[in-house]
């Protein structure tokens, strides 16, 4: 691989944060707005049983998730709570509202630029048991055991090594602590020369890991109770429109291939305990 994937994918992110911090311009999910419920949608819809209301608008607009994991976590007043990928700070300060004065709420990002909108959101919304931290998945700065739940928003495809992401995970997580993650998943195999591509990383794509991989990995790494449930398979028309013609699959990708990626992929729900 002839690019630097963790580089690459902090200057995209580090991009759109100025982007949205600058004018405010709507940037859901991964790459472009793809979801996980099958078609094209607005951070609206993904959080359609959610109160956006009281959001800041920048934290809204710098979604870029593929689903709400706050919907199977389950937070509890009081708990300590770790976002990996945290970007502008939605879906921490949705999950301050859960955990309450009596709880704390962690963001960590790797990117300057999504790090200040997040502490720039914070401020606005006055929460005080919130904390984004900068740092890598792969190298947590937390102690052991002190996380009660771990959310990520298609975070966790982005990282070249995921088995050691998900190692830490499961080390700061507190015995009988409980990972709730969305992310994307790979259905089907994809062509190496497509999967290489740097537009590929930036767009929550060429990182997938099969269904059973990603189990098997949970496992290893300690992991018990997974459930991977892939919820809606990304379709030739939706990978078409969201990634070719916004060039997330980069200027080469002739439209003909795109029979080989069809349903490569799909947004899925992943849960496990410690």
């Amino acid at each position: 691989m002839d690019f630097n994937v963790k580089e690459k994918v902090r200057e995209h992110y580090g991009k759109i944060a100025a982007k949205v911090s600058k004018s405010s311009e709507k940037a859901s999910c991964c790459s472009g707005s793809c979801s996980c419920d099958g078609g094209i949608t607005e951070t609206s819809i993904l959080y359609k049983d959610a109160d956006l209301s009281a959001l800041p608008k920048e934290a809204v607009d710098a979604s870029l998730g593929c689903a709400n994991p706050l919907v199977f976590a389950e937070l509890k007043e009081g708990e300590t709570v770790l976002d990996l990928g945290s970007g502008g700070g939605m879906d921490v300060l949705m999950a301050a509202r859960h955990v309450g004065a009596s709880g704390k709420v962690y963001g960590l990002d790797m990117t300057d630029e999504m790090l200040a909108l997040a502490n720039k959101n914070k401020r606005k919304m006055g929460a005080a048991n919130v904390e984004f931290i900068k740092g890598y998945i792969e190298d947590i700065p937390l102690p052991n055991g002190i996380i009660d739940v771990i959310l990520s928003n298609c975070v966790i495809n982005l990282s070249e090594d995921k088995e050691r992401a998900l190692s830490e995970a499961y080390r700061v997580l507190k015995p009988g602590g409980r990972l709730a993650i969305a992310d994307i998943v790979s259905m089907k195999p994809i062509p190496a020369e497509i999967k290489k591509q740097a537009e590929m990383w930036c767009g929550c794509l060429a990182g997938t890991l099969g269904v059973d991989e990603y189990k098997n990995i949970l496992e290893k790494v300690g992991f018990t109770n997974v459930e991977i449930e892939p919820v809606h398979i990304y379709s030739k028309s939706l990978i078409e429109k969201e990634f070719v013609e916004h060039k997330y699959l980069g200027e080469t990708v002739d439209r003909n291939d795109l029979d080989t990626i069809d349903g490569a992929f799909a947004g899925a729900y992943i849960k496990a305990r410690k």
